[in-house]
C-alpha cells in the first residue's frame, strides 16, 4: 500500500466503493445487505515492518512500490501504525544511527504493540550478534522504554534469536464486556487492526448466541475467536497447525480460565480426513472421548486467503451452522457457490480490516436449509 494513498478526509468514500465492490461479487451468493464495520481512520495498525536503508551516514526506514521494487521510498511517517509504533520509529532511528554495532548489517526492523501497552521490536542482520551487539540492545531497550513502557526487544540473524525480555506480548481486548488476555507471539499470525477485531469477535459471538451443542473451528490460530466463543457452546475442538499458534492458544486458555477447550494440532485437510473416517491420529487420542462423540452441530472457520479446500467445503457442508470468516472476499464467493447447494446465507458483514487497501475482512453466517433451528431465525441487524 502506498502511503501516498492513505487520505483519512476520504476514509467514508473510499469505504462505500469497497463495500459497493464487494457486494457486487458476493451477490450471486445471495447474500443479504451487508453490516459493515468501520476503522479508525490513522493509528490503527498494531504491527509493522520495514526494510532498513542504509547510504553512508544515513538510515532510513522504507518500502517499495510494486511496480518499482528495486527503488527504495523512505519512511519518513507511518500514520496508519498506532500511537506506540508512531513514538518508536523515529526514536529508534535516532538510536541506530550513531551506534555503528546496533546499526552494521541491520537489514529489516519490525513492531508489535498491543492495547494494553506492551511492544516488541525485532531487528534482523545479515551478520552473526555477539555479546557487543547484546550489551548495546540491552541499552537501547533502556533507552526506547521511557517510550511505550513494557519493551522487549529481539536480534535475529541466520540461525539466531537472541531474546531481551519475552519472545510475545499480552494482548488485552474487551469482549461485550469481558477483559480477554492473548500471549501474540514475535512472528506468529495475529489481527494487525486490533480494534477492527474485537468488532469481528463480537459478531462471530452474535452469531453463534442462540445456538447449542458443540463447536468445530478450524485455523484456530493463538484462540483469537475460540476463547470468547466457548461461552455460547458446550465444547470446542479447535484445530491449528502452526506449533507456535497452538503453544499460545493454550496458554491464553489458561490465563483466561476458559476449560471446555480442546486445542489440536491439526491441518484442516487432515480434520477432514478424521471426521470423514479416513484416517486416525494420535493426536486426536488426547481428547477425552473421540471426535465422534461430540455433539458437532456448528464449524467456524477463518481460512487463509486461498479459502477452504474442495474436501474441507464438503466436510463442513455436512454442519447444521457455519460461521466463516474470509481475509478473501473471491476464494469466499467461491466456497459459497458450493455451500450454496446445502446452506443459505442469513447474515453477511464487512470489516475494514485493512483501510485503504482493496482488501476487505468478510463475515457470513450459513444455515442449513430448510433447517428449522433458532439459528435460521436470527434476525438481520
Amino acid at each position: 500500500m502506498p502511503l501516498s494513498s492513505v487520505t483519512p478526509a476520504q476514509y467514508e468514500d473510499l469505504l462505500a466503493a469497497k463495500v459497493a465492490r464487494v457486494s457486487e461479487l458476493l451477490a450471486p451468493c445471495d447474500v443479504p445487505q451487508a453490516q459493515v464495520y468501520t476503522s479508525p481512520s490513522t493509528g490503527f495498525r498494531m504491527r509493522a515492518e520495514f526494510r532498513m536503508w542504509h547510504d553512508g551516514d544515513e538510515l532510513d526506514y522504507v518500502m517499495f512500490r510494486r511496480d518499482d521494487p528495486k527503488t527504495p521510498v523512505p519512511v519518513r511517517e507511518f500514520p496508519i501504525a498506532c500511537e506506540t509504533i508512531q513514538r518508536l520509529m523515529p526514536a529508534l532511528l535516532a538510536e541506530l544511527k550513531p551506534n555503528h554495532t546496533l546499526r552494521h548489517k541491520l537489514f529489516q526492523v519490525e513492531f508489535i504493540s498491543t492495547l494494553a501497552g506492551e511492544s516488541l521490536l525485532t531487528l534482523v542482520y545479515h551478520r552473526k550478534l555477539d555479546g557487543a551487539w547484546e550489551t548495546e540492545a540491552r541499552h537501547l531497550r533502556s533507552q526506547l522504554r521511557n517510550l511505550c513502557g513494557d519493551l522487549s526487544i529481539i536480534g535475529r540473524s541466520r540461525k539466531q534469536k537472541l531474546v531481551l525480555g519475552r519472545e510475545w506480548v499480552w494482548e488485552e481486548l474487551d469482549i461485550d464486556g469481558r477483559c480477554y488476555r492473548y500471549q501474540q507471539y514475535e512472528q506468529a499470525f495475529t489481527q494487525p487492526n486490533a480494534r477492527v477485531n474485537i468488532q469481528m469477535i463480537q459478531w462471530a459471538c452474535h452469531q453463534a448466541s442462540t445456538l447449542d451443542g458443540d463447536l468445530l473451528e478450524l485455523y484456530c490460530g493463538n484462540g483469537n475467536f475460540t476463547l470468547p466463543l466457548a461461552r455460547e457452546f458446550d465444547q470446542v475442538v479447535a484445530t491449528e497447525l502452526a506449533k507456535v499458534s497452538v503453544r499460545a492458544a493454550r496458554e491464553n486458555m489458561r490465563e483466561n480460565g476458559v476449560d471446555n477447550i480442546q486445542i489440536i494440532r491439526l491441518a484442516a485437510e487432515e480434520v477432514t480426513q478424521a471426521m470423514n473416517g479416513e484416517r486416525e491420529f494420535r493426536r486426536l487420542a488426547d481428547l477425552p472421548k473421540p471426535l465422534h462423540e461430540y455433539d458437532l452441530r456448528t464449524v467456524f472457520v477463518d481460512p487463509p486467503r486461498a479459502g477452504l479446500d474442495a474436501q474441507t467445503v464438503q466436510m463442513v457442508s455436512r454442519f447444521e451452522t457455519i460461521i466463516y470468516i474470509s481475509c478473501n472476499p473471491q476464494t469466499l464467493a467461491d466456497n459459497l457457490h458450493e455451500l450454496g447447494n446445502t446452506h443459505e446465507v442469513k447474515q453477511f458483514a464487512l470489516f475494514d480490516q485493512f483501510p485503504y487497501t482493496e482488501h476487505m475482512e468478510c463475515g457470513v453466517l450459513l444455515c442449513r436449509k430448510n433447517q428449522s433451528s433458532s439459528a435460521a431465525n436470527t434476525q438481520r441487524e
